[in-house]
C-alpha cells in the first residue's frame, strides 16, 4: 500500500519536472515525444499486449498531445493521432478484435466518396494531401480505436488506471501553463479566449484537455483516494487543473468537464441504495463548496472578467450578439452547403474554402457534425448515425460501464466546439465501447465475436 502511494506521488512529481525542463529547454519536447513512442513500442512488444498495454500507451499519448503541440514537440500536427492508430493496429495483431467492430470500417468507407470529390474539385492552390490529412485523421483515428476497443473485456479498476495514465501528462500541461503565465491578472484584459493563459496555444484545445483532466482527478478523488494524503493530492490537482482551465476563457472544454462530472454523480446516485445516497449527498455538498471556491478564486484572478465571459458579455458588460464566438455563422454556412450539395457534399476538407466566399475568409470548422454534412452529404449523415447509435446499442448489455455516459458526452460535446483537432475525442469515444466489468475478467485481452 505504501509503495503504491509513493509511486503515485512520485509520478506526479516526475511529470511536474517534465514540464519544468521542457519550459527551460524547449527542444526536449521533441525528445519527449519520440521517447513516448519508443518506450511504448518496447512495452507492447515485450508484453505481446497481453494486458492491453496499447490502451495505456495510447492514453498517455492522448494526455500529452496538447503539451507537445504547444511546445513544438510534435513531429507534425497529426503525430499523436497517427501514433495512436499505430498502437491500436499493433495491438490487434496480438489480440485480434470483434468482428462486429467492422461496423466502423463501414464508417470509414462512407467517408471515401467525398475524397474523390476533393481530388476532382480542388484547385491548384489547395494542398490536397494536407487538407485530407487534417480533416480525416480524426475520424480515421476514431474508427481504428473503436475497432480495437469494441466489446473488449476490461476490469473497471484497469479502466481507472488507463485514465490515471492519461492524467499524468495533463499535470505536465497544467504546470507548464503556470510557468508560462504565473500571474493571470497581468495578461487578462478582455473576455475573449486568451492565448497567454493557454501557453500561447489554442485555448479551445487547452480547455478541452484540462476539462478531461478535471474529470480524471475528480474520479480519483471520490473513488480511488485510499488515504487522507491521496485525497489531499487529488483535491489540489483537481483545483489546480480546474483553475487553469477556467482562465483560458474557452468555455467549451470546462463546461464539458463539468457535464461529465455531474453525469457521473447522477448515475452513482441513481443506482445507489439509501445508505449510499446519504453519503453521496455529502459528496455533492463538498463538491459544490470546492467548485464555488475555485470559481471565486478564478473570478478574483481575472478581475471579474471570467463571470462576464460565461454570461456572454464583453469587458464592459455589454451582451454579445453571438453566443458561440462566431461559430453560428460557420455552422449556418455549412448547413447551407449541405442543402446545396446534399448527395456527395462539397468534398472532404473543402468546406473551409467554399465558406470563404460567403464569410470573407477561410475559417476552419469547429463542429464535426455540420462539417460531416457539408463535406460528405448523405454519406456524412449515415456516418454520424453509426457513431451515435453503435455505443448506445452496445451499452444495453454493458451497464457496468459506469463512465459510459460521461465518455459519450465528452465526445459529443467536444466535436461540437472543438471538432476533432486532437486525438482525445476519438480515443475517449472508443473507451465507451469497452466491455467493462466490476470484477476483473480472467483474460482481459479476449474479445467477443
Amino acid at each position: 500500500m505504501k509503495s503504491t502511494k509513493v509511486s503515485y506521488l512520485a509520478m506526479i512529481i516526475f511529470h511536474a519536472f517534465i514540464a519544468l525542463i521542457i519550459y527551460f529547454i524547449p527542444f526536449l519536447s521533441k525528445i519527449y515525444a519520440i521517447l513516448i513512442f519508443i518506450i511504448g513500442f518496447i512495452i507492447v512488444y515485450r508484453s505481446k499486449n497481453k494486458n492491453n498495454e496499447v490502451l495505456f500507451v495510447s492514453a498517455y499519448l492522448v494526455g500529452a498531445e496538447v503539451l507537445l503541440r504547444m511546445t513544438g514537440g510534435n513531429l507534425n500536427n497529426e503525430y499523436v493521432k497517427f501514433s495512436v492508430m499505430f498502437f491500436m493496429i499493433y495491438g490487434m495483431i496480438y489480440s485480434n478484435f470483434s468482428r462486429i467492430a467492422l461496423i466502423y470500417l463501414v464508417f470509414i468507407l462512407l467517408l471515401i466518396p467525398a475524397v474523390f470529390v476533393t481530388v476532382l474539385e480542388a484547385g491548384n492552390s489547395i494542398d490536397i494531401k494536407k487538407v485530407l490529412f487534417f480533416n480525416l485523421s480524426g475520424p480515421f483515428c476514431l474508427a481504428i480505436c473503436s475497432i480495437y476497443m469494441y466489446k473488449r473485456k476490461i476490469g473497471f479498476h484497469k479502466l481507472e488506471n488507463i485514465l490515471m495514465v492519461m492524467g499524468f501528462p495533463i499535470i505536465s500541461t497544467t504546470v507548464y501553463l503556470f510557468l508560462y503565465t504565473p500571474n493571470i491578472r497581468d495578461v487578462v484584459t478582455g473576455t475573449q479566449s486568451n492565448f497567454e493563459t493557454s501557453g500561447g496555444f489554442g485555448p479551445n484545445q487547452v480547455s478541452t484537455i484540462l476539462g478531461l483532466g478535471m474529470f480524471i482527478f475528480f474520479t480519483r478523488l471520490i473513488l480511488f483516494s485510499k488515504s487522507k494524503l491521496e485525497s489531499f493530492i487529488n483535491v489540489v490537482l483537481f483545483a489546480f487543473i480546474s483553475f487553469r482551465g477556467i482562465v483560458t476563457f474557452s468555455r467549451g472544454g470546462i463546461i464539458t468537464g463539468v457535464v461529465m462530472i455531474v453525469c457521473l454523480l447522477f448515475l452513482f446516485y441513481f443506482f445507489s441504495n439509501t445508505r449510499g445516497k446519504i453519503k453521496l449527498k455529502l459528496v455533492f455538498v463538498l463538491t459544490g463548496l470546492l467548485s464555488v471556491s475555485i470559481w471565486t478564486y478564478s473570478s478574483f484572478q481575472t478581475k471579474g472578467l471570467i463571470e462576464k465571459r460565461y454570461a456572454n458579455k464583453d469587458a464592459r458588460g455589454r451582451e454579445k450578439t453571438d453566443r458561440l464566438g462566431g461559430r453560428e455563422q460557420i455552422m449556418d454556412a455549412e448547413i447551407k452547403l449541405f442543402i446545396d450539395n446534399a448527395f456527395l457534399g462539397v468534398g472532404a476538407g473543402l468546406s473551409k474554402y467554399k465558406r470563404a466566399q460567403e464569410l470573407g475568409g477561410e475559417v476552419a470548422s469547429h463542429n464535426e457534425i455540420t462539417r460531416l454534412l457539408a463535406e460528405h452529404g448523405v454519406f456524412g449523415i449515415l456516418a454520424f448515425l453509426i457513431l451515435f447509435a453503435t455505443p448506445i446499442v452496445g451499452y444495453i448489455n454493458n451497464i457496468q460501464h459506469l463512465y459510459f455516459f460521461s465518455f459519450f458526452l465528452f465526445w459529443l460535446l467536444t466535436i461540437n466546439h472543438a471538432a476533432m483537432r486532437t486525438a482525445a475525442p476519438a480515443f475517449v469515444y472508443a473507451l465507451c465501447l469497452l466491455s467493462v466489468q466490476i470484477k476483473i475478467p480472467e483474460k482481459t485481452e479476449s474479445t467477443s465475436s
